[in-house]
């Protein structure tokens, strides 16, 4: 009959959830289902490993708010893929509401699983040692002797010897025939501060998301083209929801020169190897005027912000003439790279002012300049063979009518609508192109104006970003990595000393070691025990007893 009476230590609740599927429960129930889901490590470790899958299309995707100029490249070089990233937010992944899903999940979480944890980790170190099992010789690491000191001796110099070994004892002379003793709590505490400092890591990089900014601007070298503090100034600007313009620093600088170190052998030869902006820079106005090397992952900080080289090119110097003889558009046109070795490039120029129609070049532009060969030796598709600008020459094909900004709306300074433009031509029919070195001069035919290539001009993509929350994420990342250490290397183990009077007035003494880690070492707890042994046995008149080890 006690077989089919109920446990009592079992609510029917409890019960009800563990048997009825989640369709089957109140709301109530469900609700505690789902709780209890999404608070188990087993979920975290879940939402941990789709959060790394979610950061992946990050990386490999270029990303709006980091360096929009690859994501228009992206776009142009992708037109149909280009709609479909957009509807996912794959351009602007760590701000997308299936990223941030997941990044809030895996916050409560971890809050839901570490927190009763802590609790039981408190009461475990209130605890005492566990007394000592009624037969230490059936642990796997156990020993005994024999002498003739009475036990209390033998019990107060063996909690002395564990004592100082940093064990915890407890042993009540008089009281207790045994002496109790633990070690390795921080192996727990450890893991607790690993999932602590993950909290922690993800509340700063959220504070960095939602009080802090990010933002782009390409500039030239010179003190024509310097840059002030300012929303207006950013060619891209990436601010958190919870932004406060008023924390913007009101620093400004300028690019004084522009340094790089090309390869010259091996098989990236013709590859910058080394880049460096020459800055001067003002904290606020009219403020000392300071200078700065800055380099790749050696940014400036001012205050709270960071900035940043990510990228350098050319910026051919062209000059439009309409058919009126007025200059239309003049000034360097920032061309975007195509190959990262010989920096080919490629972009266009527009003359919306142009008279009497609109005129749109684009092209390429090859620092120096080269023209390949097949295996057979005969001419093939123009190239560039060194990133140098050792021959430069842009090649230009000629637009006239509508360039895409009659209309009002927005349109990329890097892309040249033609959809309603008209390619200018030949008398045979084939385009019409030219081919600029510098001090060049082309008259455009029909009397539509002529193009010059005034020269060369470099371009530097700083980024600017102010992230407040970072100190926070590095001392998460920090505790982090201790609490690691502390769960790997900490070994929580358990050491019981009993000493008895035996009929023949001798004491006989049981020392026993248990390793409460998964991965102990058998070697190592044996060592330890040996240790132990050797440093109680101090009397002259011992006598060892064989154990089932043969220690």
């Amino acid at each position: 009959m006690t077989d089919l009476q109920p446990d009592l230590r079992q609510r029917p609740s409890d019960d009800r959830q563990a048997t009825a599927l989640p369709m089957d429960l109140t709301a109530r129930e469900l609700a505690r289902w789902s709780w209890r889901q999404l608070t188990s490590m087993r979920t975290a470790l879940v939402l941990l490993l789709l959060l790394a899958l979610a950061a992946i299309p990050g990386s490999v995707i270029p990303q709006e708010d980091i360096d929009s100029l690859a994501v228009s490249q992206w776009r142009d070089d992708h037109p149909r893929l280009a709609p479909i990233w957009d509807r996912l937010d794959l351009f602007a992944v760590y701000g997308s509401v299936w990223f941030s899903a997941i990044y809030i999940l895996l916050m409560i979480s971890l809050v839901g699983c570490i927190i009763p944890r802590l609790f039981v980790y408190a009461r475990a170190l209130r605890a005492q040692p566990p007394r000592a099992p009624r037969n230490l010789s059936r642990l796997p690491e156990s020993t005994s002797y024999v002498t003739d000191e009475a036990p209390d001796v033998v019990l107060r110099r063996a909690a002395g010897v564990i004592r100082r070994r940093r064990f915890r004892v407890v042993w009540a002379e008089g009281e207790s025939d045994s002496v109790d003793a633990e070690r390795g709590h921080l192996r727990e505490a450890g893991n607790l501060l690993f999932h602590l400092a993950v909290i922690v890591v993800l509340v700063g990089v959220a504070i960095g998301s939602l009080f802090g900014y990010k933002g782009g601007v390409i500039m030239f070298n010179g003190k024509d083209y310097g840059f002030s503090n300012n929303l207006t100034q950013y060619d891209d600007f990436a601010p958190g929801s919870l932004f406060d313009p008023s924390v913007m620093e009101p620093f400004s600088f300028s690019i004084t020169d522009f340094d790089v170190e090309w390869m010259t052998e091996g098989r990236r030869a013709g590859q910058a190897r080394k880049f460096v902006a020459h800055l001067d820079y003002e904290t606020e106005p009219g403020a000392e005027t300071q200078q700065y090397d800055l380099k790749v992952n050696h940014p400036l900080s001012i205050g709270g912000t960071d900035v940043f080289l990510i990228g350098h090119g050319y910026a051919p110097v062209i000059t439009i003439r309409d058919g009126e003889g007025n200059v239309a558009q003049s000034g360097p046109s920032v061309f975007l790279p195509t190959n990262a070795q010989t920096f080919e490039s490629f972009g266009v120029v527009k003359a919306p002012d142009a008279q009497p129609t609109q005129i749109g070049l684009e092209g390429t532009f090859y620092p120096t300049f080269a023209m390949g060969r097949d295996a057979d030796g005969n001419l093939t598709m123009p190239s560039s063979a060194f990133g140098n600008a050792i021959d430069p020459l842009v090649s230009l094909q000629v637009y006239t009518g509508d360039v895409g900004l009659d209309d009002g709306t927005s349109a990329s300074v890097y892309v040249l609508d033609k959809t309603k433009a008209t390619q200018l031509t030949k008398a045979n029919g084939q385009p019409f192109r030219m081919d600029l070195r510098p001090g060049d001069t082309v008259t455009l035919p029909d009397g539509l104006g002529s193009v010059t290539f005034e020269g060369l001009q470099r371009w530097n993509k700083i980024q600017i970003s102010r992230t407040p929350g970072k100190l926070i994420a590095l001392t998460g990342v920090v505790a982090a990595l201790l609490g690691l250490l502390a769960s790997l290397f900490v070994r929580p183990r358990r050491l019981w000393v009993r000493a008895r009077r035996r009929d023949d007035g001798t004491t006989l003494v049981e020392v026993a070691r248990l390793d409460r880690s998964s991965g102990g070492d058998p070697e190592t707890g044996r060592d330890e025990l040996a240790e132990i042994v050797a440093a109680l046995r101090e009397t002259a008149a011992t006598e060892t007893a064989p154990d089932k080890e043969g220690s």
